[in-house]
């Protein structure tokens, strides 16, 4: 029996969710057990595939149109489809509604989640009632989730395309430089400000060292949450109303040519970019899931700097990244950690004097990610899927 299921969040190949989501629908394509489709609308300019993915999607992409166009033409109230839904949920804990304006429910439901608060409110189990399992994306965010009292809590980790994401030859674009990259949404949660903080040590000591960046973020307003730590000189924005990362770098004083900023980039043109770097830095303050970027850098084998908390200690195990072990909590926000920045700069330094060692990182770290793909991320929602 064929099992229909509605991935009920954005594909895009631009950011977190959507990589997921496409990925997901990539995987399941072939699979004659099950019918996949999204209620959200498919915008190819936001999704960069080759001429034979977007062949293995005509069925997803029909199917996707044929229920969009449906749910459209319904009342702005709960709606029950007779297929698996599986809900992208917010910090909130909640679904966003479907097309037509109104709750989507499945028979059954089920909600991914990616949250970034250890406090999740009295009305936890409530809230997520009507759900038959939550999909964990990291260690941590399962055991908040028990220590709530939720009764059934699944851990499914994200995963990287092995076709994209693997050691190859480098380019040699930047020879004679000393390449970190960083990358994730530019907010405080991701740390850019401690990049920043450590950078400018670490840039003046070594003038052959180049900063990286993917820091583009879709909502910009959630930009300016980066100034709170006072770490790093205050964020400027354009007229346009965007974060503006070279006057923001100027301003920290560190110099122009030791700092390029990518601005957005499909996922599937990453991995020869992240094959440059020599290093890549994450100090992150919180993640719920396991940072697909720093995923994707270690599997590409580029030695990684994590920030040892939260959803990054599922990629800190023996020799896989250097862990910033120096974790102190922020008042005011549970769950979350601060990185010590002189710890930053040491480790930063250790890769850029010991090359053998940060060659036997990046290669640990490729050969755990090697084993962490989408593939088996898609066949452990199916067998959740498949156990209901």
């Amino acid at each position: 029996m064929t099992q229909r299921v509605v991935i009920h969040w954005g594909l895009s190949s631009l950011h977190g969710w959507g990589v997921y989501g496409l990925n997901l629908a990539m995987a399941w394509a072939g699979d004659e057990a099950l019918e996949a489709a999204t209620d959200y609308e498919i915008a190819l300019r936001h999704v960069t595939l080759d001429p034979l993915q977007w062949h293995a999607l005509a069925g997803f992409q029909a199917r996707s149109a044929k229920l969009r166009a449906q749910l459209l033409r319904q009342k702005s109230e709960p709606i029950t489809v007779n297929a698996v839904v599986l809900s992208a949920l917010g910090n909130d804990l909640q679904p966003q509604p479907g097309p037509h304006g109104g709750a989507l429910l499945g028979r059954p439901s089920f909600g991914t989640i990616f949250f970034e608060r250890e406090a999740l409110g009295a009305k936890t189990r409530e809230t997520l009632a009507t759900h038959a399992a939550i999909i964990a994306g990291s260690s941590w965010n399962a055991a908040v989730l028990r220590a709530h009292g939720l009764p059934r809590v699944e851990l499914v980790l994200q995963g990287i395309d092995p076709a994209l994401f693997h050691p190859a030859p480098r380019r040699g674009l930047f020879p004679g430089r000393f390449v970190v990259f960083s990358g994730g949404k530019l907010e405080a949660r991701k740390g850019q400000d401690n990049v920043i903080a450590a950078w400018r040590i670490f840039a003046a000591r070594h003038p052959d060292a180049l900063l990286i960046s993917a820091w583009h973020n879709h909502w910009p307003e959630g930009a300016r949450s980066i100034d709170a730590s006072r770490r790093a000189a205050s964020l400027p924005f354009r007229a346009a109303g965007t974060p503006d990362s070279a006057a923001w770098v100027a301003a920290n004083g560190i110099r122009a040519e030791q700092f390029h900023d990518l601005g957005v980039v499909p996922n599937a043109l990453m991995p020869a970019i992240l094959r440059e770097a020599d290093a890549a830095l994450f100090p992150n303050r919180c993640e719920g899931g396991t940072n697909l970027v720093a995923m994707e850098a270690m599997a590409c084998g580029v030695p990684c700097i994590l920030s040892a908390n939260t959803g990054h200690l599922d990629l800190i195990k023996q020799g896989t990244a250097l862990a910033l072990a120096d974790q102190r909590p922020i008042h005011g926000v549970p769950g979350w950690r601060e990185s010590n920045i002189e710890e930053i700069v040491a480790a930063l330094e250790a890769l850029y004097t010991d090359r053998a060692r940060a060659a036997a990182i990046g290669a640990t770290g490729a050969q755990l990610l090697s084993g962490l793909t989408w593939a088996k991320t898609a066949s452990e929602m199916k067998r959740i899927i498949s156990a209901l």
